[in-house]
C-alpha cells in the first residue's frame, strides 16, 4: 500500500481534522514523507526509544502510536527528541500519530475498547472537549458492585506491578459507567451531570477523592498504559485488514 494512502485511509477513519484545534498532539503523519511504501506497520501506545528501537528491529514502515512526539510545537530535534526521531529518520520509518481522535473513536478508540469488556448498551459520546468527545458511556448488562467491575478490569489490563484502584463512592450497584481513558478525572463532574454511578479512567489527581466522595460517585483508576492499549490494537487489527503485515510492540509501564 501506498504510505500517502495509509496515511489518507487513517485520517479518514479517525477523522483527524476534525481534533486539530483541541488537540495538543500534531495528529497524523508526525515524522517522515507521504512517499514509499507501507508493507509493515508496527503499532504501540507510545513513541518512545524503546518502542521506535523494537520497529527498527522489526524492519517496519511505519510507526502508529497513540502518543508521539510533538506536543504544541517542536522547536528543537535536540536530546531526548533527537534520540526518539533520528532513528526513525535513518531508518525511512514514518511515525503516524493518533492521540484524542483515538481516544474519542466510539467503535476503534480507547474507551469504546473497555466499554466492550463490560458489553455496555445504549453508547453515547462522553468527555466533551470543545465539539469533540473523547470517551464513551454506556449502561451495564446487570449491575454489578464495584469489586465485579474491578475485576473485570484487572483480568483484561496488564496493569503492571500495581492493581485497579478504587475509590469506592457510588452506589453499591452500578449500572451506568462513563469511560475516558489515560488521565480522565477532569471530566468527573461532567460523569455525575451525566447520570454515570462511576467513571472508569486511568490515573487520577490528588483532588479526584474528595471530589468523587462529595459527589457520590465510584472511580476506577486502572493505569494510564493500560487503559490505552486498545485503541493502536484496534488500528493494526484495521490495517491488517487493508493486506498490511503488523505487528504490536508491548511495553508497559505499569503507571
Amino acid at each position: 500500500m501506498e504510505r500517502s494512502e495509509f496515511v489518507a485511509r487513517l485520517d479518514e477513519e479517525l477523522e483527524t481534522a476534525a481534533y486539530a484545534d483541541v488537540d495538543a498532539s500534531a495528529n497524523g503523519l508526525q515524522v517522515g514523507s507521504l512517499e514509499g511504501e507501507v508493507e509493515s506497520a508496527a503499532f504501540a501506545v507510545d513513541a518512545v526509544e524503546a518502542t521506535v528501537e523494537e520497529a527498527v528491529e522489526r524492519d517496519a514502515d511505519v510507526l502508529v502510536t497513540h502518543h508521539g512526539v510533538v506536543w504544541g510545537g517542536l522547536d528543537r530535534v535536540t536530546g531526548r527528541s533527537y534520540e526518539r526521531i533520528a532513528p526513525l529518520v535513518e531508518n525511512d520509518i514514518a511515525l503516524y500519530v493518533s492521540h484524542l481522535p483515538l481516544d474519542g473513536h466510539q467503535e476503534l478508540g480507547n474507551a469504546a475498547g473497555i466499554a466492550d469488556l463490560f458489553d455496555l448498551g445504549n453508547r453515547a459520546p462522553f468527555g466533551s472537549l470543545g465539539p469533540e468527545y473523547v470517551g464513551t458511556q454506556g449502561l451495564l448488562p446487570e449491575a454489578l458492585a464495584a469489586d465485579e467491575v474491578k475485576n473485570v478490569l484487572e483480568d483484561a489490563l496488564d496493569t503492571g506491578p500495581g492493581s485497579v484502584r478504587v475509590l469506592d463512592f457510588g452506589p453499591d450497584e452500578l449500572e451506568q459507567l462513563a469511560v475516558l481513558t489515560g488521565s480522565g478525572t477532569d471530566w468527573l463532574d461532567e460523569a455525575v451531570d451525566a447520570g454515570a454511578d462511576a467513571l472508569v479512567t486511568g490515573e487520577g489527581k490528588g483532588k479526584v477523592y474528595h471530589e468523587a466522595r462529595e459527589a457520590g460517585i465510584t472511580v476506577f483508576l486502572a493505569g494510564h498504559y493500560a487503559t490505552e492499549t486498545f485503541g493502536v490494537e484496534s488500528l493494526q487489527a484495521l490495517a491488517g485488514d487493508w493486506g498490511v503485515e503488523t505487528t504490536f510492540v508491548d511495553h508497559p509501564t505499569g503507571l
